[in-house]
């Protein structure tokens, strides 16, 4: 059955190149329109504010925001628009991290060509979408931690915390921090002392491995 509207689709990949390979894929169909770009999670935000897209495909590592930090905020601000991840990681934490942020599917990057237009369609009828390699194995691990007892794995700091650590980690000083966020220098400086205590890291260098290890940023 052809698809009954057009969806009008914001890109967010920090890499120029991905943007336009994706572009390329989507703008093949004619149901699927790119109304809007942006190159970090900051940038996707005001542009979905801007243009108020369908379906903002947003990759994880970015700079200044993650996409799953945007998906945080947009899930917040404009849950009209629905949210489709599309990442390098095949990462089971990242996968968990994708649907409480909000997002309705996490497709590899490895496999888009195959993959995306089908994700976009089912994410735009309501339905979940992963790449199909991974549901067995997602599903046996998910029963494996109810059987014992355990839930979906927890993230060990806070939103804000985690918005910190991403801008510390980037070589912001505090003050700039406190810019960014709208809030005071102190503010940032208890939150660092958080942090470090939370993880038990003892410097910004061991923060920045840290963000890199789970990341919030490219090494």
């Amino acid at each position: 059955m052809p698809e009954a509207t057009e969806t009008r689709i914001l890109l967010a990949d920090d890499h120029a190149l991905v943007r336009r390979g994706v572009r390329l894929i989507l703008e093949g169909e004619p149901d699927l329109t790119v109304v809007a770009e942006a190159g970090d999670g900051a940038e996707a935000i005001e542009a979905a504010r801007a243009h108020r897209p369908d379906l903002a495909i947003l990759d994880i590592a970015m700079p200044r925001l993650t996409g799953l930090q945007a998906a945080r905020e947009l899930a917040r601000s404009q849950p009209e628009t629905r949210i489709l991840i599309l990442t390098m990681y095949d990462n089971e934490q990242y996968f968990f991290e994708a649907l409480a942020a909000g997002a309705s599917g996490y497709v590899l990057k490895s496999v888009a060509d195959r993959d995306l237009v089908e994700a976009c369609r089912a994410t735009m009828r309501g339905e979940p979408f992963l790449y199909p390699g991974a549901v067995n194995a997602l599903i046996h691990s998910y029963l494996g931690r109810l059987q014992e007892g355990e839930g979906i794995p927890g993230r060990p700091i806070t939103s804000r915390e985690e918005e910190i650590l991403k801008l510390v980690a980037e070589g912001h000083s505090s003050q700039q921090i406190a810019e960014l966020l709208v809030i005071s220098v102190k503010t940032v400086e208890r939150h660092r002392a958080n942090l470090l205590r939370k993880l038990g890291l003892k410097d910004r260098l061991e923060l920045a491995r840290y963000a890199i290890r789970v990341g919030l940023i490219e090494p």
